[in-house]
């Protein structure tokens, strides 16, 4: 019977408690209408745990004081987005400069030539002779000599005995004259040691004097032969 006197007491005050609240809003004391049961302080009314609040029967979520159990909680603010981060611009580099082209490999110089191990060599003389004669005279046996000398350590190639006269007598006869004497000095320098076939002789007669065949001594200077020795030697 108690038990039933206290919830008679509980909705008796839940009616008052309804008019003051509804004349809360009409004062402008509240934003919107609340549809749980407040006492006359404002305070919702809880149940005996402070749990869950009484609610009447105009009761929806949207309604529910704040704090109370069913109400709708505000939704919660997006968080900003962040930033963009806008990377910084790379710096600018300059464009490297191409290395420059290799100057060009100067040409090889051209190999030296081998030294030579050899060298030409060419002696000369002249053997005079008396009036229509092909007889060797003392001097001229002395230059052949010298020549001979002179042919030492010489690979002798060739040896030209060339004869001439002067201009006294017919041609032919001087063209004889003269071969007589180039083989009298060929036969003297065989005999100095000097190959035979290494000596070629001839007679140019009186077609090539070298001096006047008008004097005395012209003519003496034109009977005459004329040598010539052609070898080689190794280099020192």
């Amino acid at each position: 019977m108690k038990k039933l006197n206290k919830v008679a007491v509980l909705f008796a005050s839940a009616a008052l408690a309804a008019p003051l609240a509804s004349m809360a809003a009409a004062h402008g004391g509240m934003a919107k209408s609340v549809d749980n049961w407040r006492a006359t302080d404002g305070t919702v009314w809880k149940n005996g745990t402070n749990e869950l609040c009484w609610r009447d029967a105009m009761w929806t979520p949207a309604t529910a004081a704040a704090n109370c159990d069913g109400a709708i909680k505000p939704a919660a603010a997006p968080a900003p987005a962040p930033a963009a981060v806008i990377p910084p611009a790379p710096p600018r580099v300059a464009p490297a400069m191409p290395a420059p082209a290799p100057a060009p490999k100067p040409a090889p110089a051209p190999p030296a030539p081998p030294k030579p191990t050899s060298e030409k060599v060419t002696f000369a003389a002249d053997a005079f002779f008396d009036f229509d004669k092909s007889t060797l005279k003392p001097e001229a046996k002395a230059k052949m000599d010298d020549l001979v000398g002179k042919t030492r350590g010489v690979a002798l190639e060739v040896v030209i005995a060339v004869g001439h006269t002067d201009s006294v007598g017919a041609d032919g006869y001087n063209q004889k004259l003269s071969t007589s004497r180039a083989n009298a000095v060929k036969d003297y320098l065989v005999s100095k040691g000097i190959e035979k076939n290494r000596v070629y002789t001839e007679g140019k007669g009186e077609a090539q004097p070298v001096a006047d065949n008008k004097t005395t001594e012209g003519r003496a200077k034109n009977r005459r032969v004329e040598i010539e020795v052609v070898g080689t030697r190794p280099v020192k």
